[in-house]
């Protein structure tokens, strides 16, 4: 009866112990946006080259003041969904694509659906022919801003949106976003498929430059890039893998890949999905130990209300023009998102 005694004691010391250990830690959840807002344009024509007149109260679209609120009040709602039972406050950062200046994203973290989360605005304008530009938003609570640097692509013979690299510190871990827009299928996807190889080549430089200064900073490469995972130009170029364990450390791990397989996508084209929006992570963040960033899961927010419902563009992302028509709609892509992880002391 005593040894059975001790044994019993011996076990519930051993529960106190793990509970007591579970007591000292927490875990952390980030999570790491991007949405092409589709043609965010202000009313105001004041682009000197008149790149903007389509979206001005006289220009094509007739893109007038109360044109221009909803698609920012629908925008702004569509990213305060952006939550989950570990990040009520959204994401951490979230890279944006297709807007016109720094002005309308003031506009968007100014909509009361997002003004709570208190969000800050990375901006620079791009010589790209049609007007538009790449940016970043990021929650201060959670991202501490460190510099940002602007990168051309001059091997196009065509201006397109510069990469944008964002680096900061993620709760007091380092990590650099690099935002990209990456050149159009324009003239078909093999004509068009070098610029998109350029445009990967240039992210996959900044990644290696980064390393070269701070060998541990986690490096995530995302955007539109107008190529699925699977494509040369993300899959070769880019290096991005399909399975987690073939990444290495600095080189880069693709979530979307999978999930395009099982028929997810982000936009649709002649009644089939593409996944360009993508947020592909380095190798040191895809796998690491539990106490560092590290990838959970990825998810496309392909929410009912962002779809269409009407005819044979049901279920399709529900845009804001289609075949000349004003839908009052979102945008023609659905976001995107990956989730980090880590375990840290409580103190």
């Amino acid at each position: 009866m005593k040894r059975l005694l001790l044994i019993l004691a011996a076990a519930v010391g051993l529960v106190w112990t793990v509970q007591a250990q579970e007591k000292r830690t927490a875990v952390q959840t980030a999570g790491i946006a991007f949405y092409n807002l589709e043609n965010l344009f202000d009313t105001i024509p004041n682009n000197p080259e008149g790149r903007d007149a389509e979206y001005t109260p006289a220009g094509a679209k007739q893109w007038d003041g109360r044109k221009y609120r909803n698609k920012i009040n629908n925008l702004a709602y569509a990213i305060s969904q952006f939550t989950t039972k570990t990040t009520p406050y959204g994401p951490a950062v979230i890279g944006v694509s297709e807007i016109e200046n720094k002005s309308v994203l003031d506009d968007l973290v100014a909509n009361p659906a997002l003004a709570p989360w208190k969000l800050q605005v990375v901006h620079h304008d791009s010589p790209d022919a049609r007007g538009v530009d790449v940016g970043l938003l990021y929650n201060p609570r959670y991202f501490k801003l460190e510099n940002v640097t602007n990168h051309r692509l001059h091997a196009v013979p065509f201006r397109t949106r510069d990469q944008m690299c964002v680096v900061g510190s993620l709760l007091g871990q380092r990590i650099a976003v690099i935002v990209n827009h990456w050149p159009s299928r324009l003239g078909g996807q093999e004509r068009s498929e070098p610029n998109r190889r350029a445009a990967a080549a240039l992210s996959k430089a900044i990644a290696d430059s980064l390393w070269k200064v701070d060998p541990e900073i986690g490096v995530i490469v995302m955007g539109d890039m107008n190529d699925d995972p699977q494509d040369a130009s993300c899959a070769q170029v880019l290096g991005g893998k399909r399975n987690i364990k073939d990444a290495k450390p600095h080189g880069f791990y693709n979530p979307f890949w999978e999930m395009l397989d099982k028929g997810i996508g982000t936009l649709a084209y002649k009644s089939s999905w593409n996944l360009f929006d993508q947020i592909i992570i380095s190798g040191n963040l895809a796998t690491a130990p539990e106490n560092r960033w590290h990838y959970m899961r990825a998810i496309v927010h392909n929410h009912d209300f962002l779809k269409d419902k009407e005819g044979t563009r049901q279920g399709y992302p529900k845009r804001t023009f289609a075949a000349g028509s004003y839908l009052n709609g979102y945008s023609d892509h659905f976001p995107t998102e990956v989730l980090l992880v880590r375990k840290v002391e409580r103190k």
